[in-house]
């Protein structure tokens, strides 16, 4: 895979998955533009992929949420590299809470972040990706097409991401743009902490992991960086879009009784 040349907006990029696939594609010869809230965070993922002796990433500090925030990404990107040619969606959030227990003002908070925002980000930099016949990769989640109890708004967002994945795939195809997705399980990366969990509540919750993940362990943020970078490739996925790929260890498909 080479993505000289290419220029990739990457959102939720200072941890995570998403700062692995910074490095990732940095790696590979993209001028990356990292885009997330913490300045500090993304100045360590800068210097990271600095180290690795390719283009310097550019940071343009980004709440998703803001549609003011997503016009001044675009803006910044294009003024820097004149161009974009892959958006990879990966800014989320979630929050625990059954029907009972979440409110509006939660399910308004998840839909904004995991999906009001894709849309938004998506509608912006579109006019770019026509120009450069780019492509676009969500990060979703397993939880967009499994369904599991006390996590329902974030559940509903992933589900409604990845139909929007499929219906922007299908509009776009006639134009030379490609629309895919990932879909992660368990990762290993500071998602759960943000739920609330403490280390020993987290080293417990991965250890129980291994018995819901087919393959017998969790997965780490490199694993689906490279599935992104898969995607975003027209050397390997030319031929590809409206898919929905999970990266998973086979949690999709274990049936739990």
């Amino acid at each position: 895979m080479d993505f000289s040349g290419k220029v990739v907006i990457i959102t939720g990029a200072s941890s995570g998955i998403g700062a692995a696939t910074a490095k990732y594609l940095t790696n590979l010869g993209a001028s990356c533009v990292l885009a997330a809230r913490n300045e500090s965070k993304l100045a360590e993922v800068q210097a990271a992929c600095k180290a690795l002796g390719k283009v310097e990433p550019l940071i343009v500090v980004t709440d998703v949420s803001k549609p003011a925030d997503n016009e001044r990404l675009v803006k910044d990107t294009v003024a820097k590299f004149g161009r974009i040619d892959v958006l990879v969606n990966n800014a989320g959030k979630g929050f625990y809470g059954s029907i009972e227990e979440a409110d509006m003002e939660q399910f308004e908070d998840i839909l904004n972040t995991n999906l009001k925002a894709v849309f938004t980000l998506t509608k912006l930099a579109l006019p770019h990706l026509l120009s450069s016949k780019g492509n676009i990769v969500n990060v979703s989640s397993v939880a967009g097409t499994n369904s599991y109890a006390n996590v329902l708004s974030y559940c509903v967002s992933k589900a409604a991401l990845d139909q929007f994945t499929r219906c922007t795939a299908l509009d776009l195809a006639s134009k030379g743009v490609r629309v895919n997705s990932v879909n992660p399980a368990v990762i290993v990366t500071e998602f759960h902490k943000t739920l609330g969990m403490d280390e020993a509540t987290y080293a417990t919750y991965l250890k129980n992991c291994e018995k819901s993940h087919p393959l017998g362990r969790v997965g780490k943020p490199e694993e689906v960086a490279a599935s992104i970078a898969f995607l975003a490739c027209d050397n390997t996925t030319s031929f590809t879009t409206g898919t929905c790929l999970h990266i998973d260890g086979g949690k999709h498909i274990k049936i739990v009784a």
